[in-house]
C-alpha cells in the first residue's frame, strides 16, 4: 500500500489516508487511523489505536493518548492533552436507524486544555484555555478557562494554573492566587479566572 508523502514518522501498522496533512515532527503510533481530510499540526503525538476523522483540526503539540477517537466536527487547539480512552461525540441524540450526519454539533477544545482518562465530552461544547477535565468526568456544557471540573455530570470544583497546579481560589466570586510552581498570578473576578500578564522590564 502506498503511503502519502508526509514528513512525520508513522508506524507501519498505522493507516494515514492520502490527503491527510500532518505537520513536521508529528508521530502516529501503532494501529492508528488518520482520515484523508484531517489537518494536524506540528509536534503532535497520536497514540496506539487512535482514530482521527476527516473534519478534524488539531493545532501544534497536541498529545492524544491510546484508544481515543477524535470524530468529525472536533477542533483541538495547540497543546491540548487527551488522556487514555477519553471519548468525543458528535451527535447529540444518536439512533442507529436515523441518519444524522448533517446534524453534527461542533466541539472546540481551546489551547492548553487537559482531558483526563476515560472522560466523555458530549458534543457541542467549548472547553476553555487550560481547563482541566478530571478522569471519568462527563462534560455536558461549556467549561471556563482554567476551570477544574469533575464528576457526572461534570461540575466545577476548582481552578488550575497554566502549569497544571491547583490554585488556592474560591469556586466563585473574587480573589487572586499564585501558581505554586511558577509563581504566576491568577485573578478571579466575577467567577472568571485569568492569568495576569507579567510586568515588562
Amino acid at each position: 500500500m502506498d503511503r502519502p508523502a508526509i514528513e512525520s514518522p508513522v508506524h507501519p501498522s498505522a493507516v494515514v489516508d492520502a490527503g491527510a496533512r500532518l505537520g513536521p515532527g508529528t508521530r502516529v503510533w501503532h494501529f492508528a487511523h488518520v482520515c484523508a481530510g484531517a489537518r494536524i499540526g506540528a509536534g503532535c503525538s497520536l497514540g496506539q489505536n487512535v482514530f482521527v476523522g476527516n473534519d478534524v483540526r488539531m493545532g501544534d503539540r497536541v498529545k492524544i493518548q491510546n484508544n481515543v477517537s477524535v470524530y468529525d466536527a472536533v477542533t483541538l487547539e495547540d497543546d491540548v492533552f487527551c488522556g487514555p480512552s477519553m471519548v468525543f461525540t458528535n451527535v447529540h441524540n444518536p439512533r442507529a436507524a436515523v441518519e444524522r450526519k448533517s446534524e453534527y454539533r461542533r466541539t472546540l477544545v481551546r489551547r492548553g486544555a487537559t482531558i483526563g482518562a476515560n472522560a466523555t465530552i458530549v458534543c457541542g461544547v467549548t472547553i476553555g484555555e487550560y481547563a482541566f477535565i478530571g478522569a471519568g468526568a462527563v462534560v455536558t456544557r461549556d467549561v471556563p478557562a482554567f476551570a477544574l471540573v469533575a464528576g457526572v455530570p461534570a461540575r466545577r470544583i476548582g481552578w488550575m494554573s497554566r502549569f497544571g497546579e491547583r490554585l488556592a481560589l474560591h469556586l466563585d466570586g473574587n480573589g487572586e492566587a499564585l501558581c505554586p510552581h511558577t509563581g504566576d498570578l491568577y485573578l478571579l473576578q466575577d467567577s472568571v479566572c485569568t492569568l495576569v500578564p507579567a510586568a515588562q522590564p
